[in-house]
């Protein structure tokens, strides 16, 4: 079958393109190394570029800072543009910002250089799940992002933790040439294995705003944010908190909860096409349930250890399901927009969640974290529970969206699919 077709939405075959799928899934896995491999290399890094730790740490605020900043507006500028292009675009981006990082001797210019993999980070978030699900059957869309999506899993369990292991054994510097070569490998596996997708033609493109507007959408995007509010005040502070409990271990903790999210990945993978609404509701309150043990009973380092694997498999296949959740509601078409709409909330939540962690810390010691973290994600399972008319309902929309064929002609102008067009309608 050849790209054209496919970029004329010709029926797809049901095996999924799993060459293709892993493409995109190593290129999650790539940016989240990058995004993150300065967190475990904050003492070697410090000396070599004549800084202190705190300015190290400051590389990866950067990279959040710009993909924050970025996703939305490169987004809306680069809609009109063939998607492979753009795809490789960003990985060759990411391959240059790992290379100058890896050569630098000056901070400036490391910043800048974490600068540019942050928006291009941020464009390849906003792509990624709407790609997958444009190379799929509607009925395969779920198990299609799951897959793309692992590639976090997997930077979080495997990548950095052996990043950082090769940064001790021959030098930081080696570590960051590694994402460098791969995003370089993955441009090449991209063309071969990647179908293209035309861009939107301007007088078929749904304005942002239109699109933000979309019933469903907001809701999704609340999740979002509670979701990552709560947990990031829990798991940027896992340290102390695991000291207070009396387990010094963070390490393992940490371990234990990677490998945790491989399982919740995958058991989400299983589910997801058929059961998005029932797993994602089980996840949130499995959440909310970890949480509430943490708050009552983490002294014990069995039921504290036991109560991270959990909250790993819960919130491992948590964003899958939400991003999902999200292409459903706005159609693969406008789908690169939406995500950029959740990357850029994604970020956030990340910012808000360690900032709200380390006031309460500082206010209350670590016994208050859970107890801070437990009404947020409380509210995520809310949500959830009530948004069940268009952003999470209990049958899938998982038809495409129609095609108008108004002035645009065959081919014109994409539209959501009957229910979300109702006059009034509610955005829950």
């Amino acid at each position: 079958m050849s790209t054209a077709s496919l970029g004329r939405g010709s029926a797809l075959p049901a095996r999924l393109p799993w060459p293709g799928l892993l493409a995109l899934s190593a290129a999650a896995f790539t940016a989240v190394m990058t995004e993150l491999l300065p967190a475990g290399l904050l003492p070697v890094i410090a000396p070599d570029l004549g800084v202190s730790e705190s300015r190290v740490g400051y590389l990866v605020t950067g990279y959040a800072a710009a993909s924050f900043g970025a996703a939305v507006p490169l987004t809306a500028l680069l809609r009109g543009l063939p998607r492979r292009p753009v795809l490789t675009g960003a990985l060759l981006g990411l391959a240059c910002a790992n290379a100058l990082v890896a050569v630098s001797s000056s901070y400036a210019l490391t910043f800048a250089a974490r600068l540019l993999a942050g928006a291009m980070g941020g464009t390849l978030w906003a792509m990624l799940a709407g790609y997958a699900a444009r190379m799929v059957p509607a009925e395969r869309r779920g198990r299609a992002i799951a897959i793309v999506l692992a590639g976090i899993t997997l930077a979080l369990s495997l990548g950095v933790p052996a990043g950082t292991a090769l940064a001790g054994a021959v030098g930081w510097r080696a570590a960051f040439a590694v994402p460098a070569s791969l995003a370089l490998l993955l441009v090449g596996w991209v063309r071969w294995r990647v179908p293209d997708f035309p861009g939107e033609a301007r007088h078929a493109r749904v304005p942002l705003l239109r699109v933000a507007a979309r019933p469903g959408i907001r809701p999704v995007l609340a999740v979002t944010l509670f979701l990552l509010l709560g947990h990031q005040v829990m798991y940027t502070y896992v340290a102390p908190f695991a000291a207070h409990a009396g387990f010094a271990r963070t390490g393992l903790l940490l371990a234990v909860f990677g490998s945790a999210t491989v399982a919740g990945i995958w058991l989400t993978g299983m589910l997801i096409d058929r059961r998005l609404r029932g797993t994602l509701l089980a996840a949130l309150g499995l959440c909310t349930a970890v949480l509430l043990v943490l708050g009552l009973a983490a002294g014990r380092p069995p039921v504290l250890v036991g109560a991270v694997a959990l909250w790993g498999v819960a919130f491992g296949g948590a964003p899958t399901l939400i991003q999902t959740a999200l292409v459903d509601v706005s159609g693969p078409a406008d789908a690169d927009v939406a995500t950029a709409l959740q990357t850029t909330v994604y970020n956030a939540g990340i910012a808000a969640g360690s900032l709200a962690g380390g006031l309460a810390l500082d206010g209350g010691g670590p016994a208050v974290l859970p107890w801070t973290a437990l009404p947020l994600v409380a509210a995520a399972l809310t949500t959830v529970a009530v948004a069940r008319r268009y952003a999470f309902p209990a049958v899938r929309h998982g038809a495409p969206p129609t095609v108008d064929r108004g002035p645009g002609g065959p081919g014109g102008r994409s539209v959501p699919p009957e229910p979300y067009r109702e006059k009034g309608c509610a955005p829950w």
